[in-house]
């Protein structure tokens, strides 16, 4: 484990210290950390970058982006994102985020009160892009996200699913019985606690035991790139059911 190193790092570095960026997402368990380093952030800060720390010098820390996790002073899980946004590629950002979220870390209210004190940051547009998409995702109903999966097949031409039928014990969202694929849509109100993530996978094994493959798409991925789901669906449609995607 290195959170002996992150912790010496942040000793090393001063009483105003905190592990922050990469380093400080993967002890909030966002992200993997395969750098071998230590980010670090010193608010005023005119030290020198040592060995094995990456030092990041800033203005200042508000008190509530700071936080402690397992002993290690650190940046908040909020602020941790918005210094992320600027360190990682935007996929990988995103996929923090949605971490961060799933396991119930962050909530759009804290992140909109950083952002307000955070006029100037770089990760304040990327951040504050995401947080707009999952208010969207929020507003968006089961029944309209159903209703947009649908014209999506309907454009794509691809076969119209049953909706809404019982399978191997489950109700799910979309089937083509024949193919054995089922489309399962994950909107934002209903899949977004760890509790509902884990009954998700659970549900997803009793169909793959049951012969179907099982296809996920959230609202991001509808509203984002459509093209992208619909040539999935297409892909696993004419595939061999032999074969699980989740």
């Amino acid at each position: 484990m290195p959170r002996g190193r992150w912790y010496a790092a942040v000793l090393a570095c001063g009483p105003e210290a905190l592990l922050s960026h990469r380093s400080a997402a993967a002890l909030w368990e966002l992200r993997a950390d395969a750098s071998g380093g230590a980010d670090v952030s010193v608010p005023g800060a005119s030290r020198r970058s040592r060995r094995g720390i990456r030092l990041h010098r800033t203005r200042s820390i508000d008190a509530r982006d700071r936080a402690i996790r397992y002993g290690i002073p650190v940046t908040s899980v909020a602020r941790t994102l918005l210094d992320l946004a600027v360190t990682v590629a935007p996929r990988e950002f995103e996929r923090a985020f949605e971490e961060a979220d799933r396991r119930g870390r962050v909530s759009v209210a804290t992140v909109e009160r950083l952002l307000e004190r955070s006029p100037g940051h770089h990760g304040a547009g990327p951040l504050a892009a995401l947080v707009a998409e999952d208010r969207a995702a929020a507003a968006f109903t089961r029944s309209e996200l159903e209703a947009c999966f649908l014209t999506l097949c309907r454009d794509a031409g691809l076969p119209r699913p049953l909706v809404n039928v019982r399978v191997a014990g489950y109700e799910v969202d979309a089937v083509w019985p024949q193919e054995r694929l089922v489309v399962e849509l994950d909107g934002y109100a209903f899949h977004r606690t760890r509790r509902a993530f884990e009954r998700d996978r659970a549900k997803d094994a009793v169909l793959q035991r049951a012969g179907y493959r099982v296809v996920r798409v959230t609202y991001r991925m509808l509203a984002k790139d459509p093209a992208a789901v619909a040539a999935t669906v297409w892909s696993v449609l004419q595939s061999p059911a032999a074969s699980s995607l989740v």
